[in-house]
């Protein structure tokens, strides 16, 4: 669609701009052969893989600070999941018995307030 000037305003009487879609151009052979053909972008990986829960080996309970207005200190663990990934994962609830060597099994979910991981100990399946 080609780029339309302003008609005169005397001629029409009213002022009327018509503009053109902007679209990205085909690159020419030249540009093609200096950058070489397009890179996939990388797929998202997940410490889960797609997966609903994971068994998770406890290497050490920490005590991460929350970002700001919170202040309650979070309870959370660093884990060594199945897959041979370690990640920090978030303890819901009060009280815990967890200690090094613990198995645990872990799901996935966000939690925002402390910016520790997107995993969090399932409650009931302390194992």
């Amino acid at each position: 669609m080609p780029y339309h000037y302003p008609q005169n305003e005397a001629s029409t009487g009213i002022s009327v701009w018509v503009t053109s879609i902007v679209t990205r151009t085909m690159a020419s052979l030249n540009q093609m052969h200096r950058k070489g053909p397009p890179k996939p972008k990388p797929k998202k990986r997940t410490p889960m893989d797609g997966r609903p829960q994971l068994k998770g080996v406890v290497l050490k309970t920490l005590i991460k600070k929350p970002k700001k207005p919170n202040s309650a200190n979070r309870k959370c663990v660093r884990l060594r999941l199945s897959t041979g990934k370690e990640v920090t994962a978030y303890i819901p609830g009060e009280g815990h018995n967890l200690q090094e060597h613990s198995i645990v099994l872990v799901r996935g979910g966000e939690f925002q307030i402390c910016q520790v991981s997107s995993l969090n100990v399932s409650e009931a399946n302390m194992i």
